[in-house]
């Protein structure tokens, strides 16, 4: 049968009749000793590079070097810090959303656990840029930015924030709201990861099946996913979408 994109639920502990997977690790790749890594691939696509997942990490600091790929994170539990080559570092913790841009030169350091949601993007074609500093390399997403309207008179009231948008453009993170809607069954037209920062909405899928997503709910659709949203009230949401 050929592959119909579906929508994907993301739980911190997997699927349960999976759960996590223990990770193979190198010590090159860390200058602490060895931690205890797990993960879940929910969905991947090799052929862009395309990787969202769970994660979870004990304590450990990465080998310095370049960022391996656009990540836009979910911080679930714990705290970490992204440390720079002149020792300055980026903090995030339990609940931020973070954007990291590929081939940044930084270490990630870690202390006690952490768990996470990631969507990274690292196409195997392209080479690592080569970036001489981490300055604004590590966005944490604030959720109550501002919001600039983007939608047209007679649309839907749509609001959106643009946070980062990575080196080759193809990847872009923000947060968007928007009011009472009701959008036609169609094609997703990119794959989008979603975190509902407040409200809600009903997403049904050609095939009838239905998902109820409220604040706290993560989720990813890839592209292609034919569905509709339903939009009662209102839906504020934190978002990283690739576009192919």
């Amino acid at each position: 049968m050929p592959y119909e994109p579906r929508m994907v639920r993301l739980v911190p502990n997997g699927p349960p009749d999976k759960g996590l997977t223990p990770l193979e690790l190198d010590q090159a790749d860390f200058q602490s000793p060895l931690p205890e890594q797990h993960w879940h691939v929910f969905f991947e696509d090799d052929e862009i590079g395309l990787t969202v997942g769970v994660w979870d990490t004990t304590t450990m600091q990465e080998t310095f070097g370049p960022y391996p790929g656009d990540e836009f994170v979910s911080i679930l539990e714990g705290d970490f810090a992204m440390v720079d080559g002149t020792g300055n570092a980026t903090r995030a913790g339990i609940g931020d959303c973070v954007a990291f841009r590929n081939g940044a030169p930084m270490s990630w350091k870690q202390q006690g656990y952490l768990k996470k949601f990631f969507i990274t993007l690292l196409s195997p074609n392209a080479e690592t840029p080569q970036i001489d500093t981490a300055d604004g390399a590590v966005i944490i997403v604030d959720p109550d930015t501002p919001l600039k309207a983007s939608s047209k008179p007679g649309e839907p009231i749509e609001r959106e924030h643009i946070s980062f948008r990575n080196d080759t453009g193809n990847m872009t993170v923000g947060v968007w709201e928007c009011e009472t809607a009701e959008f036609e069954m169609e094609p997703f037209s990119v794959h989008e990861y979603v975190q509902v920062i407040d409200g809600e909405a009903t997403i049904t899928e050609a095939a009838g099946t239905t998902h109820n997503v409220r604040a706290g709910d993560c989720f990813f659709i890839p592209k292609g996913t034919l569905c509709k949203w339903s939009i009662p009230t209102h839906i504020k949401k934190y978002y990283a979408q690739v576009a192919t």
